[in-house]
């Protein structure tokens, strides 16, 4: 009996077609992979695909719903949207600091305007924030980013409390992070496929966006190099990810990882460069036919809850 293989996505090209042809000329005749059809739901069916890659439902709420059921149906889904509905950058670093994954200094903030439908009393447990405390803990320059979201928008750097109080006013209603600014020497951005596969691409985030994936760069020193792979898996691992990017800013030789929920990166062959888009292909197609060969009951989180650390 042929199993399938679903991959869900949106506007990107070059990455699902690659990797549909990828599976389908590694699996021997027993996996099909094909681009996902749905159409509206029923509450009473049967899961058309044994995996599913999926690559857009944190986009398009519709999907998320589509791959709850399928779950529920029998599916396999990469990354499991049950957590990734349930994560958050902020959650993430706590998780980070219990495996011992250098993280910046961070904090929480309420939100700059009231949410949809709320007022004035629906924030009666809430505290005015101390602000020359948050300040004095985290060091300008302060980088204030959302607790959820990626792609680096609504991302604004601080240099000082004006600049900070500036940035704070545009975010309207979403829940912000303030995050101590790591000034790196190194910057580098790492595929984790499966939560063994790794590939580490060094990245210049001040460049143009073509630009960044750095072309024939300098060697990693040995130490650094091996610490950038325990901390990656580590994360992967503790978080339940099977594809992931995990970004990292170094600084006096120490990596600490800056962004890591990025659980349908960026693999566009424009963007990510030719060598680095083979090497995901490859792997992300080698690893999703290894799930269907090795099947593993429901995992509802990562492994984090056996690695909480006792915080003080």
């Amino acid at each position: 009996m042929v199993r399938r293989i679903g991959i869900l996505f949106g506007m990107e090209d070059t990455f699902p077609w690659a990797l549909i042809r990828a599976i389908n000329e590694r699996s021997e005749q027993e996996i099909e992979a094909e681009p996902v059809e749905v159409s509206y739901l029923r509450d009473k069916g049967s899961a058309r695909y044994d995996l599913i890659l999926d690559r857009i439902s944190h986009e398009v709420p519709f999907y998320r719903t589509y791959l709850k059921c399928a779950v529920f149906q029998g599916t396999r889904v990469i990354n499991n949207p049950f957590w990734w509905s349930a994560d958050d950058k902020f959650f993430d670093n706590l998780v980070a600091e219990s495996l011992g994954v250098a993280v910046p200094r961070t904090v929480l903030l309420p939100h700059k305007k009231h949410p949809p439908n709320t007022t004035s009393q629906s924030f009666r447990n809430l505290r005015f924030v101390d602000w020359e405390e948050v300040f004095q803990y985290l060091g300008f320059p302060i980088f204030l980013k959302p607790a959820y979201g990626g792609g680096w928008k609504d991302v604004y750097r601080c240099k000082d409390g004006a600049a900070f109080f500036d940035a704070y006013d545009q975010t309207h209603d979403l829940c912000m992070m303030a995050q101590e600014a790591i000034e790196f020497t190194e910057y580098y951005r790492c595929y984790v496929l499966g939560r063994s596969r790794l590939h580490i691409m060094r990245y210049d985030p001040n460049q143009p966006h073509h630009l960044r994936y750095v072309q024939n760069p300098p060697p990693m020193g040995p130490s650094l190099c091996l610490r950038i792979e325990r901390d990656a898996l580590a994360l992967c691992r503790g978080l339940g990810y099977d594809m992931n990017m995990v970004e990292f800013a170094v600084r006096d030789e120490v990596p600490y990882a800056i962004d890591f929920m990025n659980c349908a990166p960026d693999a566009d062959l424009h963007s990510v460069g030719k060598e680095n888009f083979e090497w995901v292909v490859a792997n992300m197609a080698e690893a999703l036919i290894e799930c269907l060969r090795k099947p593993e009951s429901f995992e509802p989180m990562g492994e984090w809850p056996q690695h909480r650390a006792k915080r003080e």
